[in-house]
């Protein structure tokens, strides 16, 4: 094999080159153009190097060893971008996602949140209400019963599609701002541990992960034509009332904790049923 003339500063010059793809990838890694950016700049910058370097009167030959191990790099990212690239639409040089798959990661993502709430309430108890008197006295008046939720699973069976769907997704956007908050308050307490502190703002974060998740679901389902394309505004608190987005203030730490314990369990129990609807042959 012929040696290559290569930079004075190959070090320099190649960590460069490998800085500007992996921005490349990063701003872009879920977009099958991006490997095509990918191989245009590196064949560019090669050509550049050995134009530049050609007509230079100090060309220095180096074993072409670095240059593979670069390359080597590149691809070894380009293959890991494409394995965790995921399309919920099927677009080209994605790994496609099917509805019965985006149906199991976000029930997954609602078990762990349920119980990581339900960690939280037993701490709570133990750190703020040792008293049974006193969480026996605890008011159930949650801010999110005014969104009729079916009860039972044979309720929940019976509903059509698209309700038992606007149903979850107007849970998740309910429980956004008052979880956020209920974070604000748990780290000011002393008595709750940091560790109990990053469970409650894990909390607030999963819920928005989680809606995202649903929205991915819905998107795929309306693509399918399993349900209709009347969902697309529920994203949003706007689709809220105000007097809901209010009423959470008006609740306690434990009374709030309690709320979302029992409406994760509902999400989670409604997606799983929502799943064997739609794709009974997995799992169901």
């Amino acid at each position: 094999m012929p040696l290559i003339p290569f930079s004075p500063h190959p070090f320099l010059t190649f960590s460069s080159l490998f800085l500007l793809t992996s921005r490349i990838i990063s701003e872009d890694s879920y977009k099958a153009p991006a490997v095509l950016k990918l191989k245009h700049l590196f064949l560019h910058q090669r050509r550049k190097l050995f134009c530049t370097y050609r007509m230079s009167a100090h060309i220095r030959p180096v074993s072409p060893v670095l240059v593979v191990l670069v390359y080597l790099a590149l691809c070894s990212r380009l293959s890991s971008m494409r394995a965790a690239s995921s399309c919920t639409n099927g677009q080209t040089g994605c790994h496609f996602l099917s509805l019965a798959n985006l149906f199991d990661r976000v029930i997954q993502h609602s078990a762990r949140m349920h119980g990581i709430s339900n960690d939280l309430h037993s701490e709570f108890e133990l750190y703020f209400l040792p008293s049974k008197n006193q969480i026996g006295r605890v008011s159930r008046n949650c801010h999110t019963s005014t969104i009729l939720t079916p009860n039972g699973k044979e309720n929940a069976q019976r509903i059509a599609r698209e309700e038992l769907t606007e149903v979850i997704l107007k849970l998740l956007v309910a429980w956004r701002e008052p979880l956020w908050h209920f974070h604000q308050n748990m780290a000011q307490h002393r008595e709750f541990n940091n560790f109990s502190s990053n469970k409650s703002l894990e909390m607030s974060e999963m819920v928005h992960e989680l809606r995202r998740g649903v929205q991915k679901v819905v998107e795929k389902m309306q693509m399918l034509g399993v349900i209709s394309s009347s969902l697309g505004n529920l994203g949003s608190p706007e689709t809220l009332l105000a007097s809901d987005r209010a009423e959470w203030r008006l609740m306690n730490d434990y009374d709030l904790l309690y709320c979302f314990r029992r409406d994760s369990n509902k999400i989670q129990n409604y997606l799983k049923i929502l799943k064997c609807r739609i794709v009974p042959e997995h799992g169901c």
